[in-house]
């Protein structure tokens, strides 16, 4: 996952055309850079030797490093130089052919010339193509001409000619010329753009060093047994990867390196970026701008640390992102968002409550809401003795209490964008809901099997109707808890599928096993088990089903763990032995999803969210983009930022101006309180 910072042929294809905002001292070659041979350092054999045999021992998969292995590390190697086959030629690919079943007795032997060799070779195909980019920029392109650009390159051939490369460059650059000119930019404008852009490139291929070659073939070997096997570089010599919430308070977000482009690895619950809903989960970020009126900067090539420059900042000052959407494809065009830096504290982390009415037919019901945005513990008050130290479990049992004192009818807990957090606060969440039992199964890498239980006393702190929200974004800890609500009958989930992470990592360092202190090791965080519902079904690429599935614009083979290369299949193990509270029968489910179609044949807010959902598909479905002016600036069909859009009626919602703004910004929550009304009507009568 954390490759080079490595130029991709289609990766730049759809920034904006801004300034770079950089000198030229920031961006051209000095008389120091050269272009050093690279070579393994002598800590990176014992480092290849210790993952193999951490991997071989235990890894979850308990895969032999075997010549099928071999192939995959092999792919993936050049997946991450190349992964657009616009660098290499098919010859030079089929130079390496023979030591394609080779690898897996290289590694083990400290052997790591192949990569090497392969990185060297990328240096001087990309060096070229640099080249060749400051040539095209000599000419104005013809932007009235009928011709479009095919970057979906997975299934074409790396280029056999020189001239069937240019030809691919040539829609490249003419593409990003384009973006500029949509911006309003003439072509000496975009001139400069691109040649600060590919200066910029041109000296970060000449910065690079032993320890980022290396990394990057240490994570095609880990990432051949599962996407979330990783091996990093040591702290003092690691440049592309930085924990932003250490680093980067003012938006809350963590940031990584992928390719040319920065990439959010993960969005921290109640900062400024979690709260705004516009930025998610490997969305990638290409242009920062200071304040309401400040010019955007163009940090595609950036290394990582600089990015974070541009966009830490204090308190209360404004910084604007330029974003492509990951939910948007490969065909993504910049969205701009505007946050407003702020300090990330546990309060803004912590889960929230209101009462909301909502009427249906003759009656109003209050509906209670409580947001969980991460299942979170402080450790340091735990451990410390606290009375009453923070957690999830805590501040929901708290939120129930002043909620039941307001007479709430009905519970809706929102796991929208929760990505997960302390395993145990899920099960302890559960257990408010549920009577003892186990909550979720753990196989660990000797395949035995764990149960993890709730063990309240058998009290049942809410016994009222409850719905629980899910979308996309929910992950990990949050589908330990739905499923455990659904397998229970407790619960009616509602919304979209959910990621489907159903796996258990942990962070290894390297140094324990080679005690050399003229060494600096790296870590490898490593996949050891597996989460599986009571009923034995993993949630491993699956996520949980909802009850009520809603319109979504992220298709599973897209976003989520089961568009990842090599992630662990779903499977199941026995069921855990466990007793449903039947509290929700088929009955019920039936008649709220025949409720639900209802209401998305005659609500105009439904029928809306449907049509910008297509609308995004379709655009995100499409393998190629007009190199025409006039067809790439026409109208998209009026989507709102993301693609999607909505209104609501107020015949649906009380006549208030504050609820009837949330319901139109959020259509997803006014149908679920609209469910959760009638799952009322029918418990309460």
């Amino acid at each position: 996952m954390y490759k080079l910072l490595l130029i991709a042929a289609f990766a730049i294809l759809t920034s904006f055309g801004v300034s770079t905002g950089l000198s030229d001292n920031d961006v051209l070659l000095s008389a120091g850079d050269t272009l050093k041979v690279l070579e393994p350092k002598e800590e990176h054999a014992s480092e290849a030797y210790v993952i193999t045999n951490l991997l071989k021992r235990y890894h979850y998969r308990k895969l032999p490093l075997s010549d099928s292995i071999s192939s995959v590390i092999f792919d993936n190697y050049f997946g991450s130089i190349d992964p657009n086959k616009a660098y290499f030629f098919k010859a030079d690919i089929q130079q390496f052919e023979n030591i394609r079943y080779e690898l897996d007795t290289q590694i083990p032997e400290g052997d790591l010339n192949f990569a090497y060799q392969a990185f060297e070779l990328y240096r001087e195909r990309a060096l070229n193509r640099i080249d060749y980019v400051f040539k095209l920029l000599e000419t104005e392109f013809d932007f009235s001409k009928d011709e479009s650009y095919a970057f979906d390159r997975d299934d074409v051939e790396w280029p056999q000619t020189e001239s069937e490369r240019d030809e691919v460059w040539r829609k490249i650059i003419k593409s990003q010329a384009l973006t500029y000119k949509l911006s309003g930019s003439d072509w000496e404008k975009t001139v400069t753009g691109l040649k600060k852009r590919y200066e910029r490139i041109q000296k970060a291929i000449y910065q690079y060093n032993s320890e980022d070659v290396f990394q990057s073939y240490m994570n095609a070997y880990t990432n051949a047994y599962d996407p979330h096997t990783d091996y990093f570089s040591p702290p003092d010599a690691a440049n592309f990867q930085i924990d932003m919430s250490l680093s980067l308070e003012g938006i809350g977000a963590r940031l990584m390196q992928n390719l040319d482009y920065t990439q959010v690895a993960d969005i921290i619950p109640g900062g400024p970026a979690y709260k705004s809903k516009e930025i998610l989960k490997d969305d990638r970020i290409v242009g920062v701008a200071q304040g309401d009126d400040g010019e955007f900067l163009d940090v595609i090539g950036w290394r990582l640390d600089d990015v974070v420059a541009k966009i830490r900042g204090p308190k209360g000052s404004v910084v604007r992102l330029q974003i492509l959407k990951a939910s948007e494809g490969q065909n993504a065009l910049p969205d701009t968002l505007r946050l407003v830096r702020d300090k990330i504290k546990l309060e803004s982390q912590a889960a929230k409550s209101e009462l909301i009415p909502i009427s249906e037919g003759n009656t109003t019901y209050k509906l209670g809401v409580i947001t969980v945005p991460s299942f979170y513990l402080n450790f340091d008050e735990l451990n410390a003795g606290v009375k009453d130290y923070r957690s999830t479990t805590r501040d929901v049992k708290k939120l129930i209490e002043d909620l039941n004192k307001q007479e709430m009818d009905g519970l809706l807990i929102d796991l929208r964008f929760n990505g997960g957090g302390s395993l145990q606060e899920a099960i302890d969440m559960t257990g408010l809901f549920i009577p003892d039992g186990p909550v979720v199964q753990v196989r660990n890498t000797d395949q035995s099997v764990d149960k993890m239980d709730d063990t309240d006393g058998g009290d049942v702190f809410y016994d009222g109707p409850l719905a629980v929200m899910v979308n996309r974004g929910s992950a990990s800890a949050s589908e330990i808890f739905s499923g455990a609500i659904q397998d229970y009958k407790r619960g009616v989930i509602i919304g979209e599928s959910t990621f489907g992470k159903g796996t258990v990592q942990n962070i290894i360092d390297l140094d324990q096993y080679i005690r050399n202190p003229e060494m600096k090791l790296g870590q490898l965080k490593m996949t050891l088990a597996k989460f599986y519902r009571v009923t034995g079904s993993s949630n491993q690429r699956i996520g949980i089903a909802p009850d009520v599935q809603f319109p979504s614009i992220y298709d599973a083979d897209e976003y989520g763990e089961a568009s990842r290369p090599n992630s662990l299949p779903w499977d199941e193990i026995a069921d855990a032995g466990f007793k449903p509270t039947n509290s929700i029968d088929e009955e019920l489910l039936d008649n709220l999803n025949a409720l639900y179609r209802d209401h998305l044949n005659t609500d105009d807010d439904l029928q809306k969210l449907m049509k910008d959902i297509e609308k995004a598909k379709a655009r995100r479905n499409e393998s190629t983009i007009s190199l025409n002016y006039e067809e790439r600036k026409a109208p998209t069909g009026g989507e709102t930022q993301g693609g999607l859009s909505a209104s609501v009626g107020q015949d649906d919602v009380e006549e208030d101006d504050s609820l009837a703004k949330k319901f139109k910004e959020d259509p997803y929550l006014k149908e679920g309180l609209r469910l959760l009304a009638e799952i009322a009507r029918k418990k309460i009568g």
